[in-house]
């Protein structure tokens, strides 16, 4: 199983890791980080393939997969 991490002071909610997810478990989270921006969180962690697609589209290079 692989799990992803999300720093959410770097993410800009551009959404392009939404679109990049091919198992469909990242999603814009309720919260705002400290620029305003509401950051994208993980959800059914249990489904990510570890495939790295969130992490290599994120512009602000906020998104770190563990496998």
């Amino acid at each position: 199983m692989a799990n992803i991490t999300i720093n959410s002071e770097l993410c800009k909610s551009c959404k392009y890791c939404i679109g990049a997810c091919l198992q469909k478990i990242v999603r814009v989270s309720d919260c705002s980080n400290a620029k305003g921006y509401r950051y994208v969180e993980q959800f059914a962690v249990e489904k990510c393939t570890g495939c790295r697609l969130c992490a290599i589209v994120c512009r602000e290079a906020a998104i770190e997969v563990y496998k």
